[in-house]
């Protein structure tokens, strides 16, 4: 599993004398300005696809207001702090791409995402290589403990354009995908690790990292763990077979300094409905907060240690430490409704970002498989 270098990414003089001029140029013709250097505004809400257009047609593409432009017209959104909250996926509709580092392993990545849209659906087509740096000290990749490189793949994922609630949530699992970023990196919460102390691979605490299915008991949330599942500062890592994917906040694509309105736009579910940062409008204050989550570790302990139950105070190691009581901002989704558009939040604490989709998931989010690496997760 390779990388690709800075050369073979591309070292052509003319690229990078086209990004520099692209650059001052739209930079120049912005009315607005970013407190990051390197950040990028992606997409346009004036520039949504029409439904009775082809969403080829240059009127149905979204541009990236200070985006850096290369020689074929793609936007390089390396670093780029998102600021659009169209609702509409349409809104984002054009080719992306960044050169990431393996900051371990010193290699730059080729990072690919197109996003296309008729006039019911969008369709993120991505090789899962993210916008941003990956693979920090702090992480403990799945590979070894050096940290195996992430591997380029193949993904094609769907949402519809305009969701609606279903009639039961679908709440969160190994075979249904959470969502897709806006960097073509995918959001995949559950994991396949839980407390199993009869297991050979068992560690210390009898829990083990994979093999458990989403009926066990006692399920590990990724993000609960002192280890995180081995995942970086953006909270991923990958699978076994070189799968980057998020089981919490991606840390580069939003900040702390919102707009009016709150957190961008930084993904889709998969039920088509919005996935915001953490920041939204408080209609009772008139001020600009933190989503709070609905969720609260439970209190007391868990009961006797025994073959099926870890014993121990709620520490929120597990899925089960946690319980919805409406405590917060959000719903048991982890979503709410704010100035008549539902959208999910990522919150500071359990579950993150998603515990059940509101709306119908694609059939693209739906598939076998789950989100933690291989063997138990490192001992706290």
């Amino acid at each position: 599993m390779t990388g690709t270098s800075l050369n073979a990414f591309g070292s052509s003089p003319l690229r990078w004398a086209a990004i520099v001029v692209t650059f001052v140029l739209v930079t120049a013709c912005s009315s607005g300005s970013n407190t990051e250097g390197d950040a990028a505004e992606v997409g346009d809400s004036n520039n949504s696809v029409d439904p009775d257009q082809s969403p080829d047609s240059p009127s149905g593409i979204g541009t990236a207001q200070n985006g850096v432009i290369d020689s074929q017209g793609v936007f390089d959104i390396y670093n780029a702090v998102f600021t659009e909250r169209s609702a509409d996926c349409a809104t984002y509709v054009n080719d992306y791409d960044a050169m990431p580092q393996d900051i371990r392993n010193q290699t730059f990545f080729d990072a690919e995402v197109t996003i296309t849209a008729t006039d019911s659906e969008c369709t993120f087509l991505s090789n899962s290589v993210p916008n941003h740096d990956f693979n920090d000290e702090t992480a403990a990749f799945a590979g070894g403990a050096e940290g195996a490189t992430i591997t380029a793949q193949s993904l094609e994922h769907s949402v519809t354009r305009f969701p609606s609630f279903a009639e039961s949530p679908t709440f969160v699992s190994q075979s249904v995908k959470n969502g897709i970023f806006l960097n073509g990196v995918r959001l995949d919460i559950a994991t396949a690790g839980c407390y199993r102390p009869t297991d050979p691979s068992a560690n210390e605490f009898g829990e083990v990292g994979i093999g458990c299915g989403d009926n066990d008991p006692w399920l590990l949330d990724a993000l609960g763990t002192e280890s995180k599942f081995g995942a970086d500062e953006h909270n991923a890592h990958t699978q076994p077979g070189g799968l980057y994917h998020y089981h919490g906040s991606p840390e580069a694509m939003f900040d702390n300094n919102p707009g009016p309105d709150g957190s961008p736009v930084i993904g889709f579910a998969a039920d088509g409905y919005p996935i915001y940062g953490s920041f939204f409008l408080d209609d009772e204050s008139g001020m600009v907060r933190r989503a709070i989550s609905g969720y609260t570790r439970k209190t007391g302990t868990r009961g006797t240690r025994s073959d099926t139950n870890p014993g121990g105070e709620h520490s929120g190691r597990y899925v089960d430490d946690w319980e919805f009581t409406d405590a917060g901002d959000l719903d048991e989704c982890n979503g709410m409704t704010v100035g008549d558009q539902y959208g999910y939040y990522v919150t500071d604490s359990y579950p993150w970002v998603i515990k059940c989709l509101r709306g119908t998931p694609d059939s693209s989010f739906v598939q076998g498989g789950g989100g933690s690496p291989q063997g138990p997760p490192p001992p706290q």
